[in-house]
């Protein structure tokens, strides 16, 4: 059991409680594939002093349980990383519930999320992520299944409001799950036909807070920026606790930020662009050591280059030098070219990453005919998506 108290200074909020868990504050870093790896929870959880809850890559049931070797990597946690929490991504209950089970016998976690929010065609397309919630029965068999394998292991879901705005499934969802038991219950506030565009609907979360039994703990997802946007959604919707994805990216320093706005503190943390390329190069050499190679992890690092430097003045000739950078020690040279005194512009506040929305939900033949069908999709929904 994991507890960290809460001063009572704290506006308005209590620590999260997931089962055994007690999280301050009631913050927790969304799983997002190929970036909250190992090095990137290193990075916030250094930032927040080890205080909040973070979760890894979505990780496929499947592979998880034929011990596939990319997978296996995938959930190694640092030592210091407690509490370890994974996230699932399956559609098969048996092979959910499998896969549970291992990691609860095992010692490989001590929370499991589960993956019902993912938008992307190649999840939704087989039934799985967003896609699967308007499969009410099925979904109730999936998480009676991950509650029962995960034994004393606290399982929570994560989800959106449902396939588009004529297929809503987020009420029905939360209630299927708080009768089958699960600990927390996550909402990111749009529908998988939104992807990641417009603005996310907060008083979907608000319902939600309202349909759930007041014991569950909701949180809330979408469009926290700030650490003032945390605060803030928790006033409006009634929620226990938020969730943070695309807000943390090339900012890992928000989570500094969210242990103190909670704590009473206000002031921002506005680093120099000399404290952003230390970051930088830091986190591209953390990806280095987990990779056991430097190239890769300076390769994989390319993609988080475009979000540290949102705002600053960089210029474009150099920015494309840094999206093409392939060591250590040429990143450090480029990043020494800027300018290193600029200090935080404004500019570089507000949204990061994915924003738009296609408008079109890629679906299984037939998947709408039927919400209470409990038909399993087909086995090749789960091939080769640990980690997204």
């Amino acid at each position: 059991m994991t507890t960290t108290s809460a001063p009572a200074a704290a506006p308005a909020a209590a620590p999260l409680s997931i089962g055994p868990l007690q999280v301050w504050p009631p913050v927790v870093l969304a799983p997002m594939a190929g970036i909250t790896n190992a090095p990137f929870r290193t990075l916030c959880r250094e930032q927040s002093d080890g205080r909040g809850l973070f979760v890894s890559e979505m990780i496929t049931t499947r592979a998880l349980v034929e011990r596939n070797a990319k997978t296996m990597q995938l959930i190694q946690f640092d030592p210091s990383e407690k509490p370890r929490s994974i996230q699932l991504y399956g559609v098969d209950p048996a092979t959910v519930g499998k896969a549970a089970r291992m990691i609860a016998e095992e010692d490989l976690a001590d929370h499991i999320d589960l993956n019902f929010g993912c938008p992307v065609p190649k999840v939704t397309r087989k039934g799985g992520g967003s896609a699967l919630p308007y499969k009410r029965n099925l979904l109730r068999e999936l998480l009676r299944e991950a509650v029962a394998g995960a034994g004393d292991l606290p399982v929570t879901m994560k989800m959106r409001k449902g396939i588009d705005d004529d297929h809503l499934t987020f009420l029905d969802a939360g209630r299927i799950g708080a009768e089958e038991g699960v600990s927390a219950i996550a909402l990111h506030g749009r529908t998988a036909a939104q992807h990641y565009g417009g603005q996310a609907d907060w008083s979907a979360i608000a319902r939600l807070r309202e349909a759930v039994p007041a014991h569950i703990p909701v949180l809330g997802n979408g469009d926290i920026w700030s650490a003032p946007d945390a605060l803030r959604m928790m006033r409006e919707t009634g929620c226990d606790g938020v969730v943070v994805g695309r807000g943390c990216l090339g900012r890992p320093w928000l989570f500094k930020d969210l242990v103190s706005v909670f704590e009473g503190v206000t002031d921002p943390v506005r680093p120099s662009f000399a404290e952003v390329a230390a970051t930088m190069l830091r986190h591209a050499e953390l990806l280095g050591q987990w990779m056991n190679d430097e190239h890769r992890g300076v390769v994989d690092f390319r993609k988080h280059v475009a979000w540290y430097t949102k705002g600053f003045s960089v210029g474009s000739q150099l920015r494309v030098k840094l999206a093409m950078v392939s060591s250590l020690a040429e990143l450090a040279e480029l990043l020494a070219e800027v300018d290193q005194e600029q200090r935080w512009p404004d500019s570089a506040d507000g949204p990061r990453g994915r924003t738009s929305g296609n408008g079109r939900v890629v679906l299984p033949d037939g998947w709408l005919d039927d919400p209470y069908d409990c038909a399993i999709p087909s086995i090749d929904a789960e091939s080769d998506t640990s980690g997204g």
